[in-house]
């Protein structure tokens, strides 16, 4: 059987590559083959910095990572704006796409990307890390659990964080011509995916745009919140800041039971991943307390939940490069996710309507 590793690439020296190149240096089945950036000197010293092993090619643009013949898959974390012109390239180039979200500035630039994977026969994931970790597969048996959790009625979701130093000037993520989906396409991505995961990835029928958006001088977003309503009542609310302190909740509530997680985003610990549950709960005689008290857990984790996703997308490229087709669970998910995003912008755009998603 063959046991090699699977080759990544890394396209620009994104902060956020610095977590993922860690990741795929402690994923089992991966290996850092390459880096490219704009500058060789900017190029070498990303590696020197993080880690690279003595082997790794250094390159001084982002075409000769994808001319590589021995690059196998691609972590692609550039500006949103630029995700279109080279995640096709890359696939075109037949490099399977591990790309970081914002996948899109929106769905039709995303179905160019994933038509693009398709015709070539190339895996693509997002990188939402928080899906990939045991504590979520732990979480899902929960919800998904007709006696201890029964049917989904509502999950509240937020991440908010409010960056030191000059992040609303300068950071990419407040630049229209860069990221132009601000926090919504960070911190919302998550959020929204969450909703999403817990709903079994069924589409909701309506979305809208909380009230209250608060957008900088060149209109990208800071801070929103949105309401998503599914055809069987259930509901979903979210916030996401760059204006408030830290937080990363999600509290989903069933017919039976309800679940809380305090740091869904980013564990406190990396190497233990906590949550609560608690079913069939009461007030006690007087209400002096709750019975029965919640059960805490604590799921331990091998790696960071960044590798387990590294983990996960290089098994299915070994699969592919064996002869199986493509994963789709993926790409569909990555479509819905950005399908909800785009209808929050429309709705914030249009006065806090409510947006009908089509089935």
């Amino acid at each position: 059987m063959d046991e090699k590793p699977i080759k990544f690439g890394i396209l620009g020296c994104a902060d956020i590559a610095r977590k993922v190149s860690r990741a795929i240096i402690l994923s089992p089945n991966s290996t850092l083959y390459a880096i490219g950036s704009r500058s060789l000197d900017k190029a070498k010293k990303f590696a020197a910095d993080n880690g690279f092993p003595p082997s790794a090619k250094i390159y001084g643009s982002y075409e000769a990572v994808l001319d590589d013949p021995d690059v196998d898959a691609v972590y692609l974390p550039l500006p949103t704006s630029l995700h279109v012109k080279w995640a096709v390239l890359a696939v075109e180039k037949k490099k399977h796409l591990l790309l970081e979200k914002p996948v899109a500035l929106n769905v039709a630039e995303f179905d160019r990307i994933f038509e693009a994977c398709e015709a070539n026969g190339m895996q693509f994931m997002d990188a939402t890390m928080w899906v990939h970790n045991p504590r979520t597969t732990k979480m899902k048996e929960f919800i998904s659990d007709p006696q201890r959790f029964g049917q989904l009625k509502t999950l509240h979701s937020c991440f908010t964080n409010a960056p030191s130093g000059d992040f609303l000037k300068n950071d990419i993520r407040v630049k229209p011509d860069l990221d132009g989906l601000g926090v919504l396409g960070d911190a919302g991505w998550y959020c929204i995916r969450s909703a999403l995961w817990a709903a079994d990835y069924e589409m909701p029928k309506t979305v809208m745009a909380l009230p209250g958006a608060v957008l900088n001088e060149a209109g990208v977003i800071l801070g929103c919140g949105g309401f998503l309503l599914w055809e069987d009542g259930k509901t979903s609310t979210f916030h996401c800041s760059f204006l408030a302190n830290m937080a990363t909740d999600i509290t989903a509530i069933g017919t039976k039971g309800t679940l809380h997680v305090h740091d869904f985003i980013i564990p406190q610990d990396e190497k233990i991943a906590p949550f609560s549950t608690i079913s069939q709960t009461a007030f006690k005689p007087l209400f002096i307390g709750w019975d029965p008290l919640p059960e805490q857990h604590v799921v331990p984790v091998d790696i960071p939940q960044e590798s387990y996703m590294v983990t996960e997308f290089s098994r299915l490229v070994k699969s592919i490069k064996e002869g199986s087709k493509p994963e789709k669970k993926w790409p569909i998910v990555t479509r819905k996710t950005q399908v909800i995003v785009d209808a929050i912008v429309e709705s914030i755009r249009k006065g806090f309507v409510q947006v009908q998603i089509e089935a």
